[in-house]
């Protein structure tokens, strides 16, 4: 494919990997295992998008973290804080309104008369 249609797509799955990750991580995750799990689910991405994100959103407060020191390996824990549950369920109602308005695009594009 070409890079600008990387780029657009990248630009539409980075929308779609905030709202993933705010749902998965309901349930304590580390981010190594939540980019596995987003790609597991169709939703690839690559570590240098999902880590600045989560990041961001930590500092938004929408995760908390914690690190996990048990392991021969330190890991960050995150987990989605009850505002970033609040801007899910917010998100999610803007996604299938989107959805909404995207299949009627597809299923019915208006004629030059109905413009």
């Amino acid at each position: 494919m070409s890079s600008e249609f990387e780029a657009h797509l990248q630009e539409l799955r980075r929308g779609t990997i905030v709202l993933a990750s705010l749902r998965m991580l309901r349930t304590a995750g580390y981010g190594y295992r939540l980019l596995q799990e987003l790609e597991h689910r169709g939703l690839r991405t690559d570590a240098n998008t999902l880590y600045p994100l989560l990041r961001r959103m930590e500092k938004q407060g929408y995760l908390t973290s914690e690190w996990n020191t048990d392991e021969a390996r330190p890991r960050k824990f995150y987990r989605t804080s009850s505002e970033g549950i609040r801007l899910a369920e917010a998100l999610d109602g803007e996604w299938a309104a989107l959805t909404r308005a995207l299949a009627s695009i597809t299923d019915h594009p208006l004629t030059d008369e109905e413009h």
